[in-house]
Order: C-alpha cells, then structure tokens, then sequence
C-alpha cells in the first residue's frame, strides 16, 4: 500500500467519523418545531354515538410561558375529524369538530384561568391549567348512524397554538418562529364499527 492510498484511506475514516459525529449530535438535540405531543386518542362507541377521548402533552416556550405572565392570553384550537378514504374520488369527511381553548393569567389573584366556550376554571398553576387542557373528553361527537358497518374510517386529532389570536405585534413575532407556533401533528387511527 502507498503512503497516498494511506493518506486517503485515513482521510475518508477522519470524514466518515466526523458524519456519524454530525448525526449522532442532531439526533441527541430534540425537535423544537412540537411542542404539543399526542400521548393517545381514541373514539369509544356509547349509547347514543361515540366519545372522543385524546390525551396531550402540552409544554409552552419559554418565550410563550413570559408572554402569559405578563397578560398576553393565549388560544389553543383543538380539532377532530372522521373520514372515510375513497380510492376513487376524493376523502369523504363524515364528522368534525373545532374547540378553542382561552389560556391566561391574572397577575391580581396569581391564578391561571382556561377559558372553553363560555365556561372558565381558575388554576393555581401554570402546570394545573396545562393538565386539565391536556385532557380533552367530547361525548356525542359522532353519531352511530354517521358511522356505517363494513368500512374502515380515518380519525385524527391535534392541538395547536392560534396564532391569528395573538396581538399584532406577537403576530409578526410568531412568523417563522419555532418558539411562538406550537402544536402537534395529526394524530391519526382506524376506526371500524
């Protein structure tokens, strides 16, 4: 073997050694981009339709967790669909729904208040009003007649910060921002009555 094929040998070993370095470091470093995970979500059949279980696991930015403290509220939008595939024409939506939740703090009382529609619950912390957020129970949300038997349905959830809702100034912050657009990915199961 010649000193030059060494010296190559040697230098391709030194570069292949420095890619797996390179991987092993960003696969060590979490993704910023979701913040919001989906634990688990699934639809249990009732009397009269089905209800909707899903469990979040929900950590704000430091960044969103400042802006809450000082006043600026916060929405998080929830959403649920059913659909039925087709390969012929397009993905049948049987079922949905939307639900925003209201996230604030009031520096006076030092509580942390979730707002649902026009129901509001008061927190002692920050990680209590997450938990109860986290917990998402719809019953009814799809009926049993919408569901027929022999087909295999598609439901999905997820859960994302709003951030058409925030201030103006927030606004612009939270474009391309890792820190300010939170939210998790469809979550995606079968479903066969």
């Amino acid at each position: 073997m010649t000193a030059s094929s060494t010296r190559s040998c040697r230098s391709l070993s030194w570069l292949a050694a420095l890619v797996l370095l390179c991987a092993g470091m960003t696969a060590a470093v979490p993704a910023a981009a979701d913040r919001i995970d989906v634990k688990k979500a699934s639809l249990q059949p009732s009397e009269d339709g089905y209800i909707l279980e899903a469990d979040f696991e929900i950590a704000l930015t430091a960044p969103l967790e400042d802006a809450l403290n000082k006043g600026v509220p916060l929405y998080f939008t929830f959403e649920f669909e059913v659909i039925r595939p087709r390969w012929y024409w397009f993905n049948q939506r049987v079922a949905g729904a939307r639900q925003q939740y209201r996230l604030s703090f009031n520096a006076l009382t030092r509580q942390y208040r979730v707002g649902v529609r026009n129901l509001y619950q008061n927190f002692a912390s920050l990680a209590e009003a997450l938990e109860f957020m986290s917990r998402v129970r719809l019953r009814e949300i799809v009926e049993t007649a919408d569901l027929a038997r022999g087909y295999t349905y598609i439901a999905g959830v997820r859960l994302r910060l709003d951030t058409s809702q925030l201030p103006r100034p927030f606004q612009i912050t939270a474009i391309g921002s890792r820190d300010w657009s939170i939210g998790s990915d469809w979550h995606r199961w079968a479903v066969s009555p």
